[in-house]
């Protein structure tokens, strides 16, 4: 067993006690393939499929014929992009993004390009918003699509939909939001009013790694996403391959716990992540990148001056679980695209953490990470001739 504190659930979280138990049957008992429709075990498996997704829906205040289950938000995020520029192909061209998008979306984005679709990339504000001017301006007669996720994974700062919404339906485009890190830590019922399309992925919300979910709005102007993954023809064809009963019963079990604890979940949270600012804080220079606007319940983010990012991390790792921005890009060098994309200076985005907490994540918790960064930060500054003569530049 890790004896290292965890801060990184917006990377990934363990799969409950409860979505295991609800999961096992489907394992073992009942391994019916819910495409097998002549005999018990396929019966069986289809209902568990279909009670799922029925019970999703009524969370999420949707119709459950909205809802594709996928094996998570990378596989939604291509067939949602990729699948809009089929359908729009020789009508229009145009997507809009933000600079400040999961690497899924602008991964993506780059591939299109690459195939002639145009995209245009907005920057984001310093407090890392939208902004409504250079938003409406960017909209175009042949805009097909907009892509602007909720809450961003690394700073977690929420978006303004709402006006994003009203434009791109005013100028006859399709609204895409990345929900991936809100399911389980705000109603969404009210967000998914305000978009065509949307993603989600289980690992998220203490459900297993490899199952995820698109919402695509029952829309008769605009006729079903063409399938991603062909074979099969499950899901009313619009998502090949045999459908994994265990990890969507699961999936389901974990949004419906989320839904039980979501209030008093939300608070417990909020108030241990704003304690775990105030004692970052109290570190001299330190920056807060995300505490004076909107953001999930759950997400810290700091930078330190005079401080090795790189070798900091190091130093964190072998006690406490941290991160430096998106799990899906922890391989490159560079400093995160997101805080580039709010104008902080390279040097500062490199001497960055970002701290996410999680159902399990206790008072003591907090302070034993207040006290292990505060002294690590301290200690890696001592190191720092430049810290020493901070007073005298």
């Amino acid at each position: 067993m890790y004896t290292q504190l965890y801060f990184d659930y917006n990377a990934t979280t363990p799969c409950s006690s409860e979505v295991m138990d609800a999961m096992m049957p489907y394992f073992k008992d009942h391994f019916g393939n819910p495409s097998s429709s002549h005999h018990p075990y396929g019966w069986l498996a289809r209902s568990a499929v279909d009670d799922s997704r029925a019970a999703i829906a009524e969370i999420l205040g949707v119709e459950a014929n909205e809802l594709i289950f996928t094996s998570g938000a990378t596989e939604s995020i291509n067939t949602i992009l990729k699948g809009i520029v089929r359908k729009h192909r020789g009508k229009r061209n145009h997507i809009i993004t933000t600079k400040a998008e999961h690497k899924a979306v602008l991964d993506t984005c780059a591939f299109l390009e690459a195939d002639g679709v145009e995209v245009t990339y907005l920057d984001v504000n310093s407090q890392g918003l939208v902004c409504r001017d250079e938003f409406e301006n960017a909209l175009r007669e042949d805009t097909m699509l907009v892509s602007v996720m909720y809450a961003n994974n690394e700073t977690g700062i929420i978006q303004p939909l709402d006006y994003i919404s009203e434009l791109t339906r005013a100028n006859g485009a399709l609204l895409f939001s990345d929900l991936t890190q809100v399911l389980g830590k705000a109603d969404l019922r009210g967000v998914l009013k305000l978009v065509d399309f949307a993603c989600f992925s289980g690992h998220k919300v203490y459900a297993p790694k490899g199952i995820g979910l698109i919402y695509a709005r029952n829309n008769p102007d605009y006729n079903a996403l063409p399938s991603f993954i062909q074979g099969g023809g499950q899901q009313k064809g619009q998502r090949g391959g045999t459908i994994n009963t265990p990890l969507i019963v699961g999936l389901a079990k974990a949004i419906i716990h989320a839904e039980e604890i979501l209030a008093e979940e939300c608070l417990r949270l909020q108030s241990l992540r704003d304690r775990l600012d105030e004692g970052l804080l109290d570190i001299e220079l330190a920056v807060s990148n995300n505490r004076h606007t909107q953001r999930l319940p759950n997400t810290s983010h700091f930078s330190f001056p005079y401080v090795d990012g790189g070798s900091l991390l190091t130093a964190l790792g072998r006690r406490i679980a941290v991160s430096n921005g998106s799990a899906c890009n922890s391989a490159s060098v560079a400093p995160s695209h997101v805080l580039l994309a709010m104008g902080i200076d390279p040097s500062l985005a490199f001497a960055s953490i970002r701290l996410s907490i999680g159902r399990y994540t206790t008072e003591d918790d907090i302070e034993k990470a207040i006290d292990l960064i505060s002294t690590l930060v301290a200690e890696q500054r001592e190191e720092n001739i430049m810290w020493e003569r901070r007073g005298k530049l």
